[in-house]
This record gives structure tokens, sequence and C-alpha cells, in this order.
């Protein structure tokens, strides 16, 4: 008997490592064709031509990385003292609005790069370093404030009350007790906005200008200008290397948060705020107020002219410029948008929704193998959102030739490389959900005879299916303001709305530039309305976001 029993279980496991297989092979797949390829093919043509080694020793790639190195840092810094607050008032506080509070701070981290750009530049004409890290710091408090109080809601507030008891004032005791508890959140997530920072390409495009210049603009310079491919090559290896850095801390902050003690849920540490708990309050309420000046200041610019107000640049996006800036009007650029961000969107929810089960399936699999799978498995996901946009897009132009059809004339080109960037988010929103499933429902039903199929049907899908619905919305939203790779794979006749508006502000004339913060502001507009709806629908929660990361 037990020798047919361990016969029995040898058979289940077999027949479970081969579905598993099966479920990883399109995620994989699609990883390895449209993202490990056309890199190792941009890099391999640069050390070909053998200037990387030259391109490393010249001191303008040191230079570069430094700059791009210490205005992430900075960036990173503004990111998380402003995030701190905010955090705070997601955790702990219950007060009228905070609800409100929880969509607007996460406005900022789905608005298009242009968009940013450009409601910076209405704030600040001729652009800086001040303005550039402001505009980073800005997309990324969300990151840190609902990481942090994601932890931070779960943390018992007795510990605090303890130490105010023994006379500890305020500062004190979130210095002595709470900063320590926070430590793996507000780690994990400096190290993800770090990355952000690092590999910005839009935002450093619009407001660094030929002075201020990062590794990721370099390499569109030296790619699409230059033709530098050793150059690009070499400043793709050095951004490489500071991603992989940046994702390893992660994993291990992240790591750290998962197994930290939590003692209360969220729902009875939120309270009203007491004594100098109102500093706090104040402080979290003035980053909101900053997170939306350059938004109002971007609306009031598109409708801002030498002659007063004005809607001549919405009115304009029915044409196509002046000097006929764009090929198309700027309506059929926002129609190609939100065509290309839906096939973006399936493309990204197939393959993340699978690579999620695969990596919850590997999680609960005894053995360090297994974990050591996943653990890899999930790192590969993350890559493609640190490394550079243009040398993904470029990569594309010179290797996807080879499969049948020639995809580079495809209009699936511009979606594939949109896909690729949201995959990772999608991932981040759907994996703790499928982790919270209670896995004795799934073995009941196994149980009484359900097959995985069912089981999936059955169980998984009626308790994920509104954070699916969030995540497909969330990827949808990013999809559609998505610049870096779109803005060199997109034909001239076939421009999304952010590359239109990229051209627009690159030609002179008042109404192109009208046109442009027209643009953004419609883009803007969708974006919030979006993310309002995505919130009230109520699956975006916490760490179900932007603070799994």
């Amino acid at each position: 008997m037990a020798h047919a029993t361990r016969r029995l279980n040898t058979t289940g496991l077999t027949f479970r490592g081969a579905g598993l297989a099966a479920l990883a092979v399109p995620p994989l797949g699609f990883l390895v064709v449209f993202f490990a390829w056309p890199v190792a093919a941009i890099i391999g043509r640069g050390f070909g031509s053998g200037g990387v080694g030259t391109a490393i020793g010249d001191s303008l790639t040191w230079k570069l990385a430094g700059f791009t190195v210490a205005s992430a840092g900075v960036s990173t810094i503004v990111a998380v003292l402003g995030g701190l607050p905010v955090a705070f008032l997601l955790a702990r506080v219950r007060l009228p609005g905070v609800s409100l509070v929880r969509t607007l701070v996460l406005v900022p981290f789905v608005l298009p790069t242009v968009v940013v750009g450009l409601a910076f530049r209405a704030l600040w004409p001729d652009g800086g370093l001040l303005p550039l890290v402001l505009a980073n710091a800005f997309f990324n408090v969300a990151v840190v404030a609902r990481t942090v109080s994601g932890l931070w809601s779960h943390l018992d507030p007795r510990t605090v009350d303890a130490a105010r008891a023994l006379g500890a004032s305020p500062w004190r005791a979130f210095r002595s007790v709470t900063l320590p508890a926070l430590a793996p959140a507000i780690a994990s997530s400096a190290a993800v906005v770090f990355l952000f920072c690092a590999t910005s390409f839009g935002v450093v495009l619009i407001l660094g200008g030929a002075k201020y210049r990062t590794l990721e603009t370099e390499i569109y310079l030296r790619t699409v200008e230059l033709l530098d491919l050793s150059g690009a090559a070499a400043l793709s290896l050095v951004q490489f290397a500071a991603v992989v850095a940046a994702l390893v801390v992660g994993a291990l902050a992240r790591r750290r948060r998962e197994n930290a003690v939590r003692l209360r849920s969220g729902s009875e540490t939120a309270r009203r705020p007491r004594g100098g708990e109102w500093w706090a309050v104040a402080a979290g309420l003035a980053v909101i107020a900053l997170l939306m000046t350059p938004i109002v200041a971007l609306l009031v610019e598109s409708v801002s002219t030498s002659d007063g107000w004005s809607l001549a640049g919405y009115e304009a996006l029915a044409g196509h410029g002046s000097r006929n800036a764009l090929q198309v009007s700027g309506w059929d650029a926002a129609s190609m948008s939100l065509r290309t961000a839906f096939d973006a969107t399936i493309l990204a929810m197939i393959v993340g929704v699978l690579a999620s089960v695969v990596l919850v399936a590997l999680r609960r699999t005894p053995g360090r193998l297994a974990r050591g799978m996943g653990e890899t498995m999930d790192a590969a996901l993350m890559l493609p959102l640190g490394v550079s946009a243009v040398t993904v897009g470029f990569g594309y132009l010179v290797t996807l030739d080879a499969l049948p059809g020639d995809l580079r004339t495809s209009p699936l080109l511009v979606p594939l490389a949109q896909a690729l960037v949201i995959i990772p988010l999608i991932v981040r929103m759907v994996l703790p959900v499928l982790r919270s499933v209670d896995v004795r429902l799934r073995q009941a039903a196994s149980t009484l005879g359900a097959s995985p199929g069912r089981v999936w049907r059955e169980i998984d899908l009626p308790l994920t299916a509104r954070s699916l619905v969030a995540a497909a919305g969330f990827g949808y939203v990013v999809a559609l303001g998505e610049f870096g790779a779109t803005s060199f794979l997109a034909r001239p006749d076939a421009p999304t709305l952010p590359v239109a508006v990229a051209t627009l502000i690159s030609r002179p004339g008042e109404l192109n530039n009208q046109m442009a913060y027209a643009a953004c502001a419609l883009l803007m507009i969708v974006t919030v309305v979006a993310v309002v709806l995505i919130d009230r629908f109520g699956a975006v929660r916490g760490q179900n976001s932007v603070g799994e990361f």
C-alpha cells in the first residue's frame, strides 16, 4: 500500500510538473523572442564592431552614468520623503476624503511621460535639472506611498502607544519603533523608484534638453541619430548592470517585507489622528496638493494663448497642425492610441496571467529548486522595465524580419513593444491576489474530482475576477501613454497620441504648441477617469497595484 501511495504521488507530481512546464512556455517564449533576442542582437552588433571597449573606456560614458545615478538617487530621496506622509494618511488615518487621496496619489504614476514633461515645462518653460528631478519624483510618490502603506496598515499600533506611554515623543516613537518596522517596505519601494528614475526617457528628453543627458537619452541619440551601435551597446551594458543591481535589492527587500510580522488588519489600525499626528496629516495633504500643481498648470496652459484664453488647441486636433506638422490629424492619432493600447493589453494579460499562475504554483511546490526557478522567473519578468526601450525597439527592427510575415511591417509591432512594458505591471497586480486564494479551496475541489481547469474556473476565477479587470484597465492606461519604444517604432503615418505630441512640440509655431498641450490634457483626463473607475471598482488596493513592486 505504501509503495502504491508513493507511486501515485510521484505520478501526480510528474503530471503537475508537465502542466507547469506547458503553462510556462508562452510567457517565457514571449520574453525570449520579444525581449532577450532583440536586446542580445543589439549588444552583439555593438561587440561585433569592436567599439564597446573604447566606449566603456570613454570618460563621457561614466560621466553620463554618474549623472544618471546621481539624478535618479536624488529623485528617489525626494519621492521617499514625499511618499511617507502620504503612506501615513493611507494606512493610519480615518478621515473623510482619504479614499480620494488614495486615487489622486496613483494618478501621477500612470500619466504618460510626455504629459508630465509638458506639465513641468508649463511651470519651468526653460526646463533644467530641478524640474527634471522633481518630475521623476512626481511619478514615483505613488510607488512609495502605496508600498509603505501596505505594510504600515498591518503594524500593531500598540507598540507605538507603549513607547509614547514610556515618555517618547511622537518623533522618537516613529524613529525608534515604526521606522525600523517599515524599513523593508521603504527599501523595496526605493529600489523600484531608482529603477524607474534611472531609465526615465520622455521626461528627460523634454526637460533635460541637450544639457542634461542620461544613459537612456544618450542610447537614443547614439542609436537613432548617430547610428553608433557600439556606443549604444556599451551604455546598454552599463544600464543593464544598474538595473540588475536595483532588481536584486528590490527582491531582497520585498522578501523581507513579505516575512515581516503583521499583527493587525488594516481596518483596525486606521483612526482619527491625535496630537502630533496632525503634522503628518498636514504634510501628506501638502504633498497631494503639490502633486496636483503640475496637472493644473498643464490644463491652464492648454487653454492659454498669446491672445488670451482659447480652445484653439483642442479645435486644431481635427487638423494636422501648423505647416502640416503631423501626417494625420490629432483625432486619428488618438484613435490609433486607443486601438494599439487595446491590442497590447490583450497580449499582456494573456502572458501576465499565465506567468502569475506559474509563479504561484512554483512557490507552493516544495523544494529549493522550485523556489529558485520561481524567483528567477519573477526577476526575468521584471527586466523589461529597466532595459532601454530604445534598445528593445531598435532590436525589433534588426531581428523580427527573421520571423514568418516580417513583423517589422506588421500593425502588431507597437502593441508587442507596449505589451512588454506592461506585463511586469500586470504580474505585480495579479500575483499577490492569486497567492491570497486559500489553497484549501483548491484541494477540496480537486478531492471532489475537479480537473485543474475546472478548479481554476470555479475557484480562482471568481475570487480574482475583479483584480483581473483592474489589472487590464491599469495596463491599458499605461499602454495608452507609453512613449519610449513607441516613439521609435511608430510610423509617421500611424503615430500614437504621445508620439504626435512629441512631434508637435519639436516643430515651431504657437498652434503646434497648443495642440500638444490640448492632446496632453485629453490623455490626462482619460487617465484620471480610468484610475477613478478602477479604484472605485474596488480591486486596486495597497499592494495589489504598484505597491507590490
